[in-house]
This record gives C-alpha cells, structure tokens and sequence, in this order.
C-alpha cells in the first residue's frame, strides 16, 4: 500500500468543500430549533457509514435499485432546495419526524453532510485516487465533522439571534446556489 499524502490531502479537501461542513452551522442550528434531539455521535456515525459504505458499494447499489447517479443526484438536490427555501423564507416544510431519533440521521446526516453531491464525489474520485486515499480522506472530514457537530452552539451564542438570522438566510441561499447546480449538471 502506497501512501501518498498530497493525495489524500487533496481528497480531504475536496470532500470538505462538497461537504460544506462550516456553511452548514447555520442550517444545523435552524434544525435544532425544530429538532432539538439532535446527537452529534449519532450523525458523525450515520454519515460515516453513508460515505464508507458508498465508498464501496454505492455503484453496485445504485445499479442494483435501477438508479443512475444523474437520477441520485437530482433527488437529493431537490432535499436541498426545500431546506434552501425553508432557510430563505422562513418556512416550515420539512416536519420533524414524532420518532426524533430519525432527526439525527434525516436531514442531517443525510443529505446535508452525506448528501447526493457527496457521494457522486466519492463515486467521481474512485475514478482517480485508491480507495485507501478516499477512505483516509473521508475519516480526516469525519473528524471535522464531529468537532463542528459538537461546537454549534458556541457559533451560536457568539453569532446571536441577529447573526444566525442574517447567516441562515445567506447560506440557504448558497444551499439553493448548490442545489440548482447540482440538479442543472444532473438534468
């Protein structure tokens, strides 16, 4: 096995840009208002085994079901876009679910941190890097992704009401920016 660690940088880089994990505090936050059970554990992990277990399965899985990565895509751009609209206009559409363990896994793990735009990158980067490079570079955002999990509510509390609202509709704008290019490229 041959470690090459500019590669692996380059994939954590990667997947962290896809995973938007710093943008999303925002759209977290705002989940935790209607979802208030939300584990940081429990997300970290169901993420973990989304984007591991896409890592190598995802292409057989998706072939198996019938579904093309075009078609995964666009789906999941369209969970985006509602949470998008939810975060610019300041509506309820996404109802938490009465089991509120479920809120930590949907739509937190997925598909805001292991979404469709983060899997078809795992699937893209199959294409170049080893699997032992994506894996590491998928375990160094995990690692990130749990401390950001745990730190939401100091972003919050230094941030205030004012600077949540402002932050949230700004980056569901941005959400809404990701959504559309992903549903556009997909199309």
């Amino acid at each position: 096995m041959n470690v090459n660690v500019n590669e692996i940088v380059t994939v954590f880089f990667t997947l962290f840009a896809v995973i938007d994990i710093l943008g999303s505090v925002p759209i977290l936050v705002s989940l935790k208002q209607k979802i208030p059970d939300i584990h940081p554990g429990k997300v970290t992990m169901a993420s973990a085994v989304f984007m591991i277990g896409f890592l190598f399965i995802g292409e057989y899985f998706l072939y198996y079901l019938g579904i093309d990565i075009s078609s995964f895509a666009l789906a999941g751009s369209i969970v985006m876009f509602i949470l998008a609209l939810e975060m610019i206009l300041g509506i309820d559409i996404f109802r938490a679910d009465p089991d509120t363990s479920a809120g930590s896994i949907v739509p937190v793990a997925f598909p805001i941190i292991a979404g469709s735009g983060t899997l078809t990158t795992i699937l893209s980067l199959k294409a170049i890097y080893e699997k032992t490079t994506i894996l590491a570079g998928i375990i160094l955002n995990i690692a990130v992704i749990f401390l950001v999990l745990n730190t939401t509510g100091f972003f919050e509390r230094k941030l205030g009401k004012n600077g949540m609202l402002v932050l949230r509709k700004f980056f569901g704008v941005i959400l809404l920016a990701i959504a559309v290019k992903i549903f556009k490229s997909n199309l």
